[in-house]
């Protein structure tokens, strides 16, 4: 397995989301920075602002920086936290989904278009109807366009069932089944969604689904899916036991059945993530906080080569540690 390379050594970015558009690599990440936040659970310290694209014609090659391509003082129901993105191209034109509290500091959904994927990028003037939480990651499969999504804690998750807002936040705990990330077909447009937010489903090795006491296997925050010899792969991270985690589905919705471990835990408490190929090879793009000396909040972006076993799994990669 060859070393993590850091992508952006001189700013902090996390959160990766990549994606090849007109054979270039394309990385959406967060923007990290020293905003004075005390850190606390809800993810306060956690205060980005905007978005840098970056680009890479080789993923040993420069990393150009495109600049900010979208500000939250752009964003007309803006409040605050813009907090991971992903970008999906349809017909020319490319949609970023980011996660944004509004003025009442409930997370919602938005969409900013370009006619380019370095950007800039315009936003819509109102979020997502119907969208809540955060970490929007997209796969596109035969023109249909699908958004996942969901975090606890920060992410504001334990705040809703059925898609329905709870007077009062309830984590499930035990052997109480687990809260599911979310999924959600867009509607033609990109706009909006054409149908209600269904429950991603993690099974175990028993087809049972996933209870909220299995700290090391269940959804927290954090999901990507990409295909591979016909499979679909749901990978995210476990939050407070610091693990990214996968699990293999025969579609889009699920249920997918809980497989292991990606990349085991790094420094810094978030874990954060986008699987890519390029050029022939996969690569898992990933954050850590070792540069800053450990300070949660300032995360750096990396790189390193993922691979398979012959029956599909993936090899696990240590993280990093010092």
């Amino acid at each position: 397995m060859k070393k993590a390379r850091y992508l952006v050594p001189g700013d902090y970015m996390a959160d990766p989301a990549v994606h090849v558009f007109n054979g270039k690599l394309f990385i959406y990440p967060s923007h990290d920075w020293e905003s004075g936040i005390e850190e606390n659970d809800n993810g306060d310290h956690f205060n980005m602002k905007d978005y840098h694209v970056f680009s890479m014609e080789d993923i040993e090659g420069e990393v150009v920086d495109h600049g900010v391509v979208l500000d939250t003082k752009d964003i007309p129901w803006a409040g605050r936290q813009l907090w991971d993105c992903d970008v999906a191209c349809k017909d020319g034109k490319y949609y970023m989904y980011f996660p944004l509290k509004d003025k009442n500091d409930i997370f919602r959904i938005g969409v900013a278009i370009s006619d380019k994927p370095e950007g800039p990028f315009i936003p819509q003037p109102d979020p997502i109807k119907g969208s809540y939480s955060m970490d929007p990651a997209i796969l596109e499969e035969n023109g249909e366009y699908y958004m996942y999504f969901g975090g606890l804690w920060g992410g504001q998750l334990q705040r809703y069932r059925n898609n329905k807002a709870l007077e009062c936040a309830i984590l499930p705990e035990g052997d109480e089944l687990a809260l599911c990330g979310k999924i959600a077909k867009l509607r033609d447009d990109m706009l909006e969604f054409a149908e209600e937010p269904r429950d991603v489903v993690i099974l175990d090795e028993n087809g049972k689904p996933l209870t909220a006491g299995d700290t090391e296997r269940r959804f927290f925050e954090a999901s990507w899916v990409h295909k591979y010899n016909g499979k679909y792969y749901f990978s995210y991270s476990t939050g407070d036991t610091h693990l990214l985690c996968y699990a293999i589905g025969d579609n889009p919705y699920g249920p997918f059945t809980y497989q292991g471990v990606i990349l085991t835990p790094v420094v810094g408490w978030t874990t954060h993530h986008a699987i890519a190929e390029f050029k022939g090879k996969w690569y898992l793009f990933h954050h850590d906080s070792v540069p800053s000396g450990g300070r949660t909040w300032l995360r750096s972006l990396k790189v390193i080569e993922l691979e398979y076993n012959p029956d599909g799994t993936i090899k696990t990669i240590e993280g990093q540690q010092k």
